[in-house]
């Protein structure tokens, strides 16, 4: 395997941990996590009037929406309702019977073909076909739990923003304006997931797990309409996307820390937002000045302007550092278990991964529906360079070692491995039938090494990437 470059340019990059995957458009860069379109009323939901400006009656009834009463930092009723609607506006069949049995015997043959190239056994307990509607059910639990801290994080920002004095003087208003902030955040995640369900191609599309522990789906309707644009047998494209949702699944139902790692880095964002309440005062006059009240483009350009887009805060800088390397290993580990499994059975399977990785570099339709939650780009290098690091540890120590790292989040990869994915672990080249007490032992002795256990960004120290590393 080769390493590619990186680009000799990262001016401009959009900073989204999930560049080029559907959800590329929920994490982006300016949204829940940016606060950037809080602001952007006149252009919820389709309710754009003659002339650019709002349709009055439609904003009325959004703004009587988002004032229903509703637990938690967002309205999800109103979220999943407008997830549905946004889904519904293409055909959504629901899968045949032929599609389904296609589905669970494309998963049957995965599971069969990856056995021999890694040492983790299946993941699946059963499969689904789903159609966008059904996406959206079956991932809505893993939504919430994703994205409700960092909306908990938005809304607190924006109610401490107003002074001591101006919080003791609106009084009970307070609440109505944290309701009708849940509402509008509802409103976004709506949006951004009814996109979304149009462009997956299966429950596991971005390293991340978003359905039932051990539900394998895969939404045949959405992979009829990407095989099209490749010139490889359908059946092909079929299977070689189970196999990429049937390696992500053993990789979450055997890495038990693995769900909490990746939740965490993003909770760990949620805290850290901020807003300055004087910055923003300051902002808004300076965004101000020159406006045309006469000229609704203007006013547009203000309310998208990221008026309330808060400076990332060092921690949220390591949470997101910590998100990207971990989502751009589980993706170079399923490319390199996939290509192992593929490279004597399917001719196909390198323009599949191609295409694969190029869908990844590129973007998808839902690209420009939702602004961020995250804001940090998985540059396609790094997946490439984590396929490459998984790659040469497996040449060099066999699967079980390959595997084996995922044992506990200090044996992972840092940063630094991925800028020389070739030398991972160069000096520690091990027999690869290390039985379990072999390994036991050698993880015992990493973690009790003289340096401490290493934290994600390779440093030295005594706390892990998600606090004090346990002790063995």
């Amino acid at each position: 395997m080769s390493k590619e470059q990186p680009p000799a340019d990262d001016e401009g990059r959009d900073d989204n941990p999930f560049k080029g995957t559907p959800f590329e458009a929920l994490f982006g860069a300016g949204g829940l996590g940016g606060l950037g379109n809080l602001g952007n009323l006149g252009n919820l939901g389709g309710l754009g009037g003659p002339g650019g400006m709002p349709d009055l009656n439609a904003l009325l009834g959004q703004v009587q929406q988002f004032m229903q009463p509703y637990d938690g930092p967002l309205n999800w009723t109103v979220a999943l309702d407008i997830a549905r609607r946004t889904a519904a506006q293409t055909p959504d069949p629901t899968p045949t019977q032929r599609q389904q049995d296609a589905v669970a015997d494309a998963l049957r043959l995965a599971d069969h073909w990856l056995d021999p190239v890694t040492a983790l056994p299946s993941g699946i307990s059963s499969t689904a076909a789903w159609s966008r509607a059904e996406w959206i059910v079956g991932t809505a639990d893993a939504w919430k739990v994703l994205v409700e801290p960092i909306a908990q994080s938005s809304v607190d920002a924006l109610g401490g923003a107003l002074p001591p004095e101006a919080r003791a003087a609106v009084g009970p208003l307070i609440g109505m304006m944290t309701q009708a902030i849940g509402g509008m955040l509802a409103h976004q995640v709506g949006q951004g997931i009814g996109a979304l369900a149009g462009d997956v191609l299966s429950v596991s599309d971005a390293g991340l797990a978003l359905g039932a522990s051990g539900r394998a789906a895969l939404l045949p309707t959405a992979i009829e309409a990407f095989a099209k644009g490749l010139d490889v047998p359908y059946d092909d494209v079929l299977l070689y996307l189970a196999l990429r949702e049937a390696a992500h699944q053993r990789l979450f139902a055997h890495v038990p820390w693995l769900r909490e790692h990746l939740v965490g880095a993003v909770t760990d964002y949620g805290r850290g937002i901020t807003i300055n309440a004087e910055a923003m005062q300051q902002r808004l006059e300076e965004q101000m000045r020159g406006i045309d009240p006469t000229d609704p483009a203007a006013i547009q350009r203000l309310m998208e302007g990221g008026l309330f887009d808060p400076p990332r805060t060092p921690a949220q800088d390591a949470a997101l550092q910590r998100l990207e390397i971990v989502l751009a290993l589980v993706e170079g580990w399923v490319d390199e278990v996939v290509g192992q499994a593929t490279a004597d059975r399917m001719p196909t399977a390198a323009r599949l991964q191609e295409a694969i990785r190029r869908r990844r570099a590129a973007g998808g339709p839902a690209e420009a529906t939702f602004s961020a939650l995250v804001g940090l780009e998985l540059r396609p290098r790094r997946l490439r360079d984590a396929s490459t690091l998984w790659g040469s540890l497996r040449t060099r120590q066999g699967v079980e070692a390959r595997d084996g790292v995922w044992t506990h989040p200090d044996l992972l990869p840092s940063a630094a491995d991925l800028d020389d994915p070739l030398g991972f672990r160069e000096g520690a080249d091990a027999p690869a039938d290390l039985d379990d007490a072999a390994f036991d032992a050698e993880l015992a002795a990493l973690l009790d090494g003289e340096d401490g256990p290493r934290t994600q960004d390779g440093q030295g120290g005594q706390d892990g990437p998600d606090g004090p590393a346990p002790t063995p």
